[in-house]
């Protein structure tokens, strides 16, 4: 394996890349080759749908919504209307066992199809959960390469700023012997001018 992808896998997830998930591996390879890791996986995986599924996931999403309540009420009550008062007797009395024949396939046929639509969310919610996981990881990485560069700028300003430091330490002690200096030579030619004027 990359070198490069050991190392990304031991310094962000301090782990051997043996020990890594398959999210966590995929994740390392994308950041060693330098690739996008965030992508719209819902869409992706939406794309893939075969027609059966994508008609069971608008069957349960029609079946799931108010319109669908009312619609099935109204229903209800109308052919219990029409087979009470207005038929006297009519193709479905009171028990009314065909009607409940009929909701009973309704729901037979309802609950699979709502089931496989569920466990399909499911993936799709899984899925945006590894995306989400991948995404923190980078973010994280990333935090920690600004963290190391902004070290090393910290660290190279120190430096130059002990250099400069040096430099203008070295250049204030030649400074002060310049000083030293011409205050000795003022002291010198004032005892010159002292014992001239003595004599």
């Amino acid at each position: 394996m990359n070198p490069k992808i050991e190392e990304v896998a031991t310094k962000l997830l301090a782990e051997d890349r043996h020990k890594l998930t398959e999210v966590e591996k995929r994740f390392v390879r994308r950041l060693a080759e330098r690739r996008i890791v965030s992508a719209n996986v819902v869409r992706e995986y939406e794309e893939h749908l075969t027609f059966g599924q994508r008609i069971a996931d608008r069957i349960a999403e029609f079946g799931g919504s108010w319109t669908f309540i009312i619609i099935f009420l109204s229903s209800l009550v109308a052919w219990m209307a029409v087979n009470t008062i207005l038929l006297r007797g009519g193709f479905d009395p009171y028990p009314y066992i065909l009607l409940n024949l009929m909701l009973s396939c309704v729901a037979a046929l309802q609950a699979p199809v709502i089931m496989m639509s569920q466990n399909r969310q499911a993936m799709k919610d899984r899925l945006r959960a590894e995306q989400d996981y991948e995404v923190n990881l980078k973010s994280e990485f990333e935090i920690m390469q600004l963290h190391e560069k902004v070290e090393a700028l910290q660290a190279a300003y120190i430096q130059e700023l002990r250099e400069l430091e040096r430099r203008q330490t070295i250049q204030l002690e030649e400074i002060l012997a310049l000083l030293e200096e011409r205050e000795e030579d003022k002291t010198r030619s004032s005892s010159k001018i002292e014992s001239t004027s003595l004599k």
